[in-house]
């Protein structure tokens, strides 16, 4: 029952920040197949707009996730060209391969780390995270409802050796999630985290350096949670944290389905 084919999602209004590949393009595609009309962005307006038009109904806007004026003209233009949002996945990001692209064989220890490339990556990472929401959380219990995403990774990738400052950045954005949550507990507003279960086949780790035996995940299976999370079933779902390799079982087990 949780499959994306299985939800119709007509008339949801969605915006996914970093949607022009991996894990972005993969929850924007599947919105759109699901009946969503959705804007992705990109720090190239025109790498938005290549990717938005792979997409049924798609929209492409430019968004530097680190620049709060940038991030504040993309939700403008989001809500204004959609009417409004039902939905934002926080999931834009920087990888390790901005800081080190042989991460994978040759981690590099933290006091190694340009302090310039630490900053990049939390600003984008974490403080991109919050820049969005909070354009975007106003306009949402101003109207009544909305849902947030916020994208994180599994704990054990955060603490990794040589992960510095990709495994802080989103062990913060984490951390962000849990306290939005709170501070909409009372609200119509909803918060939830996502993550994939594991490492992704996507550009964020090089192909020529991955370890012998390392099985990586296809990005599509963020679609179904993503999908389901954006649905009326959702409406009442907030602070989980959900993996999704293990979202039938964590689907399953909820309270709503014990006889």
């Amino acid at each position: 029952m949780a499959g994306d084919s299985d939800v119709d999602l007509d008339g949801t209004r969605a915006l996914v920040t970093g949607g022009t590949s991996g894990l972005g393009l993969a929850m924007a595609r599947a919105l759109a197949t699901a009946g969503a009309t959705v804007v992705i962005t990109s720090r190239s307006a025109e790498r938005a707009a290549a990717a938005a038009a792979q997409l049924p109904g798609a929209l492409g806007v430019a968004a530097d996730a680190g620049d709060e004026v940038s991030v504040a003209r993309a939700a403008d233009q989001a809500w204004s060209r959609l009417g409004g949002l039902d939905l934002l996945v926080n999931n834009a990001g920087l990888g390790m391969r901005a800081v080190n692209p042989r991460f994978m064989v040759e981690p590099q220890g933290f006091w190694d780390v340009p302090a310039a490339s630490f900053r990049a990556v939390i600003g984008v990472n974490l403080t991109g995270y919050f820049l969005m929401a909070r354009e975007v959380t106003p306009r949402m219990l101003d109207a009544g409802s909305g849902r947030i995403v916020n994208i994180s990774m599994n704990h054990t990738t955060m603490i990794r050796r040589g992960f510095v400052p990709y495994g802080p950045s989103r062990a913060g954005a984490e951390a962000l999630s849990r306290i939005m949550a709170a501070d909409l507990a009372d609200s119509p507003v909803r918060v939830n985290m996502l993550l994939p279960g594991g490492a992704t086949d996507t550009g964020m780790v090089p192909p020529g350096d991955r370890p012998a035996g390392l099985t990586l995940i296809d990005p599509a299976v963020m679609g179904p949670p993503i999908v389901w999370l954006a649905s009326p079933a959702a409406r009442d779902v907030h602070d989980e944290r959900i993996v999704a390799t293990g979202f039938e079982a964590w689907l399953a087990g909820r309270t709503w389905n014990i006889p």
